[in-house]
């Protein structure tokens, strides 16, 4: 692997660490925070947990998808 490479993966897995640590913390702070205004907790939080699994399960399949294509690239 060349070395000019290498800094430009570890910035594609930062980004990719950071957007996963996002579509989990969005929905779930989204929900507690309306439970909190509506006072109905944890009814709110619950699916705003629920939405972030469901998040997150569609983008791991994006991003096998995308990294499977890389590999057959190289």
């Amino acid at each position: 692997m060349p070395k000019e490479l290498l800094p430009k993966k570890y910035m594609a897995y930062l980004g990719l660490g950071a957007e996963i640590a996002a579509s989990l913390l969005v929905p779930i702070l989204i929900g507690y925070y309306l439970d909190e205004y509506f006072g109905t907790s944890p009814f709110i939080l619950m699916a705003g947990v629920l939405g972030a699994m469901i998040g997150f399960g569609f983008m791991i399949v994006r991003i096998t998808k995308k990294l499977d294509s890389e590999d057959k690239r190289e």
